[in-house]
């Protein structure tokens, strides 16, 4: 059965680094000792890194929130520890520099100027794609190589030691920042998909091959430290592919507890041997190196455990109702739609209503990094908010806009849709330099200018002040696969690329063309076009004829705030509409109509998931909703409710609920109320 398998193994790597510090045993088994803390333990800070990586991938090597998690704890952790850094001795400035930059002001606190260091320069080979990327990773990683285990071989040729001389000049050991972090980073966001059984077996073989060599390397006297290990990638990369072959979810207790033994279990150490001092028990809780382990080990759990049932509850986000955003599933969504194009013909990415309720700015970066470089909105204020947060390249006004807000549009470099010649007589009279597209009508009769008047259209493309980049329709009928309709849409596109050619043949230049809405990419051939313009594929809903299967780019999930009784007969909710036909459990979840979802939800058989069991919708308020757990047995407060996305093997779309309530998908997305906050996908 698939666990959070990825999130619980971070509590094991915690223990590896324990051991590595506290070395369990010596004196009772040096062999052994030397196993588990120079070889096994070393798979610990290479699977954060990992974790860490495959995160990134998922999210588009987006790095900000990370790096910036990863330099708040390691300021709190040298404060931790200035008390034992001033018992030490302390540093002078330069070795503070030093320490703080690159070593870490404790033994452990490397990992995270190596993190700090590492994710720009692993985001930085990502951009040249994967091959390149690992291989630039790799050399990097040999040559830390030479450094540290293979330090008494490496350094036999004369250029070498010299650079080596040159790097421990800088840190103290190779596994700092550059040589080590990079490669598994990235090797985190590529490692393969394996089954279990062959993930297995080759970590065996690995584990093996790598055991060999480091006691090979013991014997021949060549590490100058042993925290890498030439086979320690193939390892990592049959490690982590056996645990994801059994990943599902995310278990954020067990990532907080990991993170504060890691961070606390040296000061642990010294609190078990000051106690030790103190109650005379030296040779049992410190000499005795099995038993000062458990003990540190005892400790720190504790230390962690204390600590994260103080935090503070969260306040926002997670904490009531919230949209989660899968930035990996709409990267690969766009590649789809790309596939599916005419050669030289790009993707315009429709980001109107908030990118139908996922979030326009954010899934403006993921497509930026996507390659995507054209957008389009529904008014200039949305072009406006992409703008502000810093979303370069075209952007398209598909709706009207005020010709008195023609400085608007030039301020914030917007094009604007011309939707009749009226409209395109007075953007030139307002007499500020725009770009725009000319929307042409062949049979929506909503914005455009006729596709039979092309004396219009060629005097609009005249006018001063108007450079014109682009032209377009909008087919009604593209959705409908019957033959009159296909008949209907293909006299549209010929009346459309009929007016193009006139133009061209006037000597007005039109720019790019687009016709294909998501519809029409699924069920038109590809067409002769610069542009296609796709909402709702991107998002995940759609698929079908000339596109694969699509991913739901979107999740949303509420918390469970009380669950109740109710004895057969009673009723519940406004009007007392649910009546219980047994004796029942409802769980009052907090997300209602006010975020977005459909009031009518209860009465056609809408559905959520909790525990990943389908339950029915009893009542739906306007801040909450009322759920049918009388199933679930163990629902509890504080679970989450999945009203979009998966939970375990169960799976809601927007599909489905639109289906269910009478209306598509895109309607009920882009109601998705703003109370909503957008959380990171786990």
């Amino acid at each position: 059965m698939k666990r959070p398998w990825l999130d619980r193994f971070r509590l094991a790597a915690a223990v590896l680094v324990v051991c590595n510090h506290t070395s369990p045993l010596l004196g009772v088994w040096d062999g052994g000792n030397f196993f588990l803390t120079r070889v096994l333990a070393r798979v610990a800070v290479p699977f954060f890194l990992m974790v860490s990586g495959c995160f990134l991938e998922r999210g588009g090597w987006r790095t900000g929130r990370l790096l910036r998690r990863t330099l708040a704890v390691y300021l709190v952790a040298v404060a931790i520890y200035l008390p034992v850094n001033w018992y030490n001795g302390g540093y002078t400035p330069a070795q503070w520099v030093r320490c703080l930059l690159v070593d870490g002001t404790l033994y452990h606190l490397w990992y995270f100027p190596a993190v700090l260091l590492g994710v720009p320069v692993a985001r930085a080979l990502r951009r040249l794609g994967w091959p390149a990327a690992l291989a630039a990773a790799g050399v990097l990683y040999a040559i830390g190589l030479g450094g540290d285990s293979w330090y008494g071989l490496a350094v036999r040729w004369p250029p070498a030691a010299a650079l080596y001389r040159a790097v421990f000049s800088v840190c103290s050991y190779t596994r700092n920042g550059l040589f080590l972090a990079p490669l598994f980073l990235l090797l985190g966001g590529a490692c393969p998909r394996l089954r279990g059984r062959t993930a297995a077996v080759g970590l065996a073989a690995s584990l093996a091959a790598m055991t060999a060599e480091a006691f090979a390397l013991r014997a021949l006297g060549w590490p100058r430290h042993d925290s890498m290990y030439a086979l320690l990638p193939a390892v990592m990369v049959f490690l982590f592919a056996l645990l994801q072959s059994a990943n599902a979810g995310r278990d954020r207790r067990a990532q907080r507890l990991a993170l504060l033994v890691y961070v606390l279990h040296p000061g642990c150490i010294v609190l078990v041997r000051g106690f030790a001092g103190l109650v005379g028990l030296d040779g049992l809780l410190a000499d005795c190196n099995p038993v000062h382990f458990a003990a540190v080990l005892a400790v720190s759990f504790a230390a962690a455990a204390v600590l994260d049932a103080l935090r503070p509850a969260p306040t926002g986000g997670r904490a009531r109702a919230w949209k989660e955003l899968d930035a990996a599933a709409l990267a690969r969504n766009a590649a789809a739609v790309r596939a599916a194009l005419a050669p030289g013909c790009r993707l315009m990415a429709v980001l109107k209503a908030d990118a139908y309720g996922h979030g326009a700015a954010a899934c403006a970066r993921i497509l930026r990094r996507a390659g995507v470089r054209h957008f389009a909105v529904a008014c200039a204020a949305e072009g406006v908010a992409l703008r502000r947060r810093g979303v370069p390249g075209t952007i398209l006004v598909l709706g009207y806009t005020p010709p008195a807000q023609a400085p608007l549009l030039a301020r914030w470099r917007l094009t604007q849709t011309v939707a009749d010649e009226a409209h395109a007589l007075a953007l030139s009279a307002a007499g500020t330099p725009l770009r725009v597209h000319l929307a042409v009508d062949t049979g929506m009769h909503r914005l455009g200018i006729p596709a039979g008047d092309t004396a219009a259209l060629e005097r609009v493309c005249r006018l001063p002040y108007l450079r014109v980049q682009g032209m377009f329709t909008h087919l009604p009928l593209a959705e409908e696969t019957d033959a009159a309709s296909a008949a209907a849409t293909a006299d549209e596109l010929a009346r459309f690329y009929a007016a193009a050619a006139a133009l061209e043949a006037a000597g007005c230049r039109v720019g790019c063309l687009h016709v294909q809405s998501s519809a029409a990419v699924r069920n038109l051939p590809p067409q002769p076009c610069g542009l296609a313009r796709v909402g709702l594929a991107l998002y995940g809903s759609g698929g079908g004829g000339r596109l694969p299967e699509l991913e739901p780019v979107l999740a949303v999930r509420a918390r469970v705030a009380s669950v109740r009784p109710v004895a057969a007969g009673d009723g519940a909710g406004y009007g007392l509409a649910f009546r219980a036909a047994r004796d029942s459990r409802l769980a009052v979840v907090t997300i209602g109509y006010a975020d977005g979802l459909p009031r009518s939800l209860a009465e056609h058989g809408g559905r959520v998931l909790i525990r990943g069991r389908f339950c029915p919708v009893a009542s739906v308020c306007m801040d909450q909703l009322l759920v049918d757990v009388t199933d679930v047995p163990d629902a509890a407060p504080g679970d989450v409710c999945t009203l979009l996305g998966r939970d375990g093997d169960g799976e809601l779309r927007a599909e489905e609920l639109a289906a269910r309530c009478g209306t598509i998908p895109n309607e009920l997305l882009s109601r998705l109320g703003p109370r909503l906050e957008t959380a990171r996908r786990p």
